[in-house]
């Protein structure tokens, strides 16, 4: 893997947990045929959690898959998995919770490639800094950080490796033309969010997956965004004003001094997933005998 090749995009994949089978399948191809691939981009993570997790957020995980097994499977890649441990409701007393404090004790200590933690909680944070110091910590996106200021700020938190800010700042060219260099290497933008732009209630859509994380009662969160009812389309996506393409990657960002790009897809299925893979690290002409090598796996259920 190139380590901080100023022409290399860095991309961090959802579904560590969620999408075990399609990474089984798809990380022999891209790193023993990577004339398939572009030759500009890596994988800097995969990011993801189990089902019922307590510390979960962003998303409600659904993968069943041992840890053991997802943890085997980046190592042999040299590839950092990340645990998306995001919830923002996160008291003291569920600190103590045996399988997400398992599942640190294992990441933290594995060899190789670090691993890390995305998180919301402070009161998290602290208590991770202190019994897993081997990790490293992402900010998560789900702060919803829409006011540069804000954002710069958590920037120059030294707690923190990486900073996903909310999507709407993606073409804040003006501002992050501004950025020094070490704030730049530690951007991470959310490339194809499909959420409605001017959406006024993503904090309270990402509580309410918190809330369903600490196994709450509450009633599911609804959407009333434009289109909200009709669910993720990556077509609808592209069409969205913070989307980040290939070519806005490679003539944009990359030039600026941007390198982490995060693709989101945690909740959706592996069909979508992998056609982000195709859109994003794919080269063209390779799409059709990529998508036939994953298909044709008869071990894999891509619906």
């Amino acid at each position: 893997m190139k380590i901080n090749d100023e022409n290399t995009a860095y991309y961090h994949l959802p579904g560590l947990f969620e999408f075990y089978e399609l990474y089984s399948l798809f990380l022999p191809l891209f790193y023993n045929h990577r004339e398939y691939f572009y030759d500009w981009c890596e994988i800097g993570s995969i990011y993801g959690a189990p089902a019922d997790c307590l510390w979960g957020g962003g998303r409600v995980g659904f993968g069943d898959d041992e840890a053991e097994k997802v943890l085997r499977l980046t190592q042999k890649y040299g590839i950092s998995a990340r645990l998306t441990f995001s919830n923002s409701l996160i008291k003291e007393e569920h600190l103590s919770d045996r399988k997400c404090n398992r599942l640190c004790e294992m990441f933290g200590k594995s060899t190789g490639t670090q691993n890390g933690v995305i998180v919301h909680s402070d009161l998290l944070l602290d208590y991770l800094k202190n019994i897993y110091p081997e990790l490293y910590f992402v900010s998560s996106t789900t702060k919803v950080l829409t006011d540069f200021g804000q954002f710069e700020d958590e920037l120059n938190r030294e707690d923190f490796r990486f900073v996903v800010p909310d999507f709407r700042l993606n073409k804040a060219f003006d501002k992050l033309g501004s950025l020094t260099e070490k704030q730049k290497s530690k951007v991470v933008f959310l490339c194809n969010e499909c959420c409605y732009f001017g959406c006024n209630d993503r904090k309270s859509c990402y509580e309410n997956v918190s809330r369903k994380s600490l196994d709450e009662d509450c009633p599911d969160f609804i959407c009333r965004s434009p289109g909200g009812n009709e669910g993720y389309r990556f077509s609808k996506a592209m069409e969205n004003p913070a989307f980040i393409g290939t070519d806005d990657i490679k003539n944009v960002y990359l030039p600026m001094g941007f390198r982490h790009f995060k693709i989101e897809g945690r909740g959706l299925g592996s069909a979508v997933v992998l056609e982000f893979l195709l859109y994003y690290m794919t080269k063209p002409e390779y799409r059709l005998k990529v998508r036939e090598e994953i298909y044709l796996d008869s071990m894999l259920d891509l619906f």
